[in-house]
């Protein structure tokens, strides 16, 4: 019997090892106020009936690409984009990089960029007086992505 092997603790990825950067109109931003972030593709599938079989087989025929994150609300770019489309019909398309960098772990680092991405509105103006700061939820979608840095294998993850 092959020898188990278990990922270290220090491999994990530190959370707050990341950087977040939007192009928009050619100006790069660095969006170091996301608290938090999460980008999800969703496979569009068909179902797909077949003699002989009980169960209904399912082929993939598309994706979909979503985003969704909390920030500090201190910047009013997202905001300003939107005016944008307001008053010229115009929709603002942009480009969003996140780059999870843990030096500690040797999966390293890895680089997704998210291409045409479009917001879904946003919060225009927000206070609370019974509160400390503002936050603001960030949504939208996109529609093409690459991964120009991948982590690294860790040690015992390829099984042969």
């Amino acid at each position: 019997m092959a020898e188990n092997i278990t990922m270290k603790a220090r491999d994990t990825i530190m959370a707050k090892a990341a950087e977040c950067f939007l192009t928009i109109r050619g100006r790069r931003y660095n969006f170091m106020m996301m608290k938090d972030m999460e980008v999800k593709i969703e496979k569009t599938k068909s179902k797909v009936a077949r003699l002989g079989a009980m169960m209904v087989g399912h082929k993939s025929c598309g994706m979909e690409g979503t985003f969704s994150g909390t920030a500090h609300y201190n910047q009013s770019v997202l905001r300003q984009a939107l005016k944008d489309y307001k008053d010229s019909g115009e929709d603002i398309y942009f480009e969003m990089q996140i780059t999870n960098d843990d030096k500690t772990s040797r999966a390293r680092r890895q680089t997704v960029v998210l291409y045409d991405c479009n917001t879904d509105g946003g919060i225009l103006s927000s206070f609370d007086a019974d509160g400390d700061t503002i936050e603001e939820s960030i949504k939208g979608t996109f529609e093409d992505f690459s991964i120009p840095e991948s982590f690294t294998l860790l040690n015992g993850f390829l099984a042969n």
